[in-house]
């Protein structure tokens, strides 16, 4: 039994896509739809694969190149696809570490007792790093 198919427009508008990121992903060969009379339609795994995709490009901030890395993984066996997760993971780790950082400032500046001359702060003053010239 053939799997339904939906027209590349309805996929763009269920994930909130324009129709321009669709075409550009199966130019890079992230998705490959089905043609019929010239035009484009997604079978029920290639909308999976464009949930994956979001939810990769979204939470994992991942490019589409290594995104690729990872879905052509058996097609390309010298593609080391998890040195690509564990680059990734480094990533996000920084990041996370950037806006802990950003949280406990904000946080403090909310709370600080210097009030409006906020840059007046001793404490905040020592937790901003400034290059020294040498």
């Amino acid at each position: 039994m053939m799997d339904e198919l939906t027209p590349i427009r309805e996929v763009a508008d269920q994930f909130g896509l324009p129709l321009s990121t669709l075409h550009y992903w199966e130019r890079r060969g992230l998705v490959e739809p089905h043609r019929r009379s010239g035009r484009r339609y997604f079978d029920s795994e290639q909308v999976y694969r464009v949930a994956l995709i979001k939810l990769w490009r979204e939470t994992g901030l991942m490019s589409v190149e290594e995104i690729r890395s990872l879905l052509h993984r058996d097609d390309s066996p010298g593609t080391d696809w998890q040195a690509t997760v564990h680059g990734r993971i480094g990533a996000l780790e920084a990041r996370i570490a950037r806006l802990d950082a950003a949280r406990s400032y904000l946080g403090h500046l909310l709370s600080c007792a210097h009030g409006d001359d906020l840059e007046r702060c001793p404490d905040f003053r020592a937790t901003v790093p400034v290059p020294r010239s040498g």
